[in-house]
């Protein structure tokens, strides 16, 4: 399967994810805070369930804990960012067709830990525990 992949390129999903980034490109020099919102609540609307429902729940916690970030859509996922970076971000299941939910932060996150630290967590459902170290994650990227 993977040589099957490598003859054709990028997969159906990439190509998709890479006209959700052009297009995000375009729209972005005329779009404001309330613009990013937007985009971030139609990204998210656009899930099917359970993703839905973990993006509305992450997009809360991090607007609670973190309200410097500006929402924004990142190659069609939903995104923070912080003086034009990129912060952290959410990926469904769906995206690319994984078996789980992803959180991540990029290198612009202030997550580093010694030599060595996890900069995605995988997700399958979001309980209490979960949320507070979602929470903690967000709160230390945004410093």
């Amino acid at each position: 399967m993977a040589a099957k992949r490598a003859a054709r390129g990028l997969s159906e999903e990439e190509r998709a994810a890479m006209r959700a980034r052009m297009k995000e490109l375009r729209e972005r020099s005329s779009a404001s805070k309330t613009g990013g919102e937007g985009a971030v609540r139609a990204a998210i609307a656009a899930m099917s369930q359970p993703n839905r429902a973990i993006a509305e729940r992450l997009h809360a916690i991090v607007k609670e804990n973190a309200p410097g970030l500006s929402p924004r859509t990142w190659y069609g996922m939903p995104a923070y960012e912080k003086n034009g970076d990129v912060l952290c971000f959410f990926r469904s299941a769906e995206k690319f067709k994984e078996r789980y939910m992803t959180i991540g932060f990029n290198d612009t996150a202030n997550l580093d830990e010694g030599h060595l630290w996890p900069v995605a967590y995988a997700l399958t459902e979001l309980s209490s525990s979960e949320e507070a170290r979602i929470a903690a994650l967000v709160k230390k990227a945004a410093r």
